[in-house]
């Protein structure tokens, strides 16, 4: 199968790529490159330098490789960000995801994959999310990809398409053989930030929040290996090319870690400690986020096999380290 990976530059769609290529499939990558790396894409893999909302160069790139599926992953995501740039994020993950949903009906695509984010439930509970709870988002970027959401089911109803939406909760890791990992190089996920500080790549690093109605005062969230993420897309994909009907599934393990549990771990894998400041909470932060994956589970008989904190703060540490050896970050 002939695959547009949009992001396949970056962090996530980098692995995507690399799964399509082990299972066989022919990856195409689609990535203005804005924080993904051109030497992240392998030698034999098709990269177009473009942006999503370029819809005459989409669309010819999708009629110039006969490409079969798209798997989108190309967008901003960094709630604080969102909310003080919320226009930007619209442009971005909304508008320009329109541009593409276009050329993908313009081209005849029938099977589309679409990175989304559980940041689309808002402030939960201290239950597991399943898919049908409320969707109130507490940041432009939330609403930016539930937005996306929308619109793919409506075109997917208009233009015989069929869609799964993977709503991830916190991703992090790398792939267990090195061959790809988070490379950006201020990136704000927690448990890189933490890694970095670990290895003394940061004086210290910051817990925004301590006063949170959870045990220890700081936010939970549900951790997911990028592995295991990315096995989900490949499920994905099978399911719909075996004539599955359009699915929305979160992507976790159904329990969380708190940023102080987080942090602990990172010290016990690291051998090392490192200064954590207390910050203010950050607006668009939700207090417990934790996914009921019991639909991934059932519908794409999804089995993860890295739920494990403490291996996914290893392969963190691993692939930061090799970063800094091989000076490959930017």
């Amino acid at each position: 199968m002939k695959v547009l990976v949009t992001g396949g530059a970056g962090y996530i769609g980098g692995h995507m790529v690399l799964a399509l290529r082990d299972a066989g499939h022919e990856p195409v990558v689609f990535d203005n490159l804005s924080t993904g790396f051109r030497w992240s894409v392998p030698d034999d893999v098709p990269l177009v330098v473009g942006d999503i909302g370029d819809y005459e160069l989409m669309l010819q790139t999708l009629r110039a490789h006969s490409i079969e599926a798209i798997v989108h992953f190309a967008a901003k995501l960094i709630v604080p960000e969102s909310v003080r740039d919320p226009l930007g994020y619209y442009l971005n993950n909304t508008v320009k995801s329109r541009s593409l949903l276009a050329a993908a009906v313009a081209a005849g695509i029938k099977t589309f994959v679409f990175s989304s984010t559980a940041a689309v439930y808002g402030n939960a509970s201290d239950k597991p999310l399943a898919e049908d709870a409320l969707l109130a988002p507490l940041s432009p970027y939330g609403s930016s990809k539930l937005l996306t959401e929308v619109m793919l089911r409506d075109v997917a109803a208009a233009h015989d398409m069929r869609f799964v939406v993977l709503r991830y909760f916190n991703v992090a890791g790398a792939d267990p053989a090195m061959r790809h990992g988070q490379s950006t190089a201020n990136a704000t996920h927690l448990i890189k930030v933490a890694v970095q500080t670990a290895l003394g790549m940061r004086s210290h690093m910051e817990v925004y929040g301590t006063d949170y109605p959870t045990p220890d005062g700081t936010c939970i969230r549900d951790y997911i290996h990028v592995t295991d993420l990315i096995a989900a897309h490949m499920q994905g994909l099978e399911y719909l090319r075996a004539g599955g009907e359009s699915l929305v599934v979160n992507c976790g393990y159904g329990h969380g870690y708190s940023v102080s549990e987080v942090i602990d771990t990172v010290r016990k894998v690291s051998g090392r400690t490192f200064e954590a400041r207390y910050a203010p909470r950050r607006d668009g932060d939700p207090i417990n986020i934790v996914a009921d994956s019991s639909r991934i589970r059932s519908k794409l008989n999804w089995q993860p096999r890295h739920d494990d904190l403490a291996a996914i703060v290893e392969h963190t540490l691993r692939w930061e380290t090799m970063l800094r050896e091989k000076n490959l970050k930017l």
